[in-house]
């Protein structure tokens, strides 16, 4: 399952940069995951000072 980015997300950009496959970009006010693309790794998820990402 791909992870989806929950409404806590502070728009930081930390997890965009982590993702080894490009799938997060900037959304309307909050990033967002493409779940197409992500691997499922949890790059993102321990990137993130919130824990905005979280598996579905």
């Amino acid at each position: 399952m791909a992870y989806k980015i929950s409404d806590d997300c502070i728009a930081c950009g930390a997890c965009a940069a982590e993702c080894p496959v490009g799938a997060i970009s900037e959304g309307d006010g909050k990033y967002v995951i493409d779940a197409d693309a992500c691997l499922d790794c949890g790059a993102c998820a321990g990137t993130c000072p919130v824990g905005a990402p979280q598996a579905e």
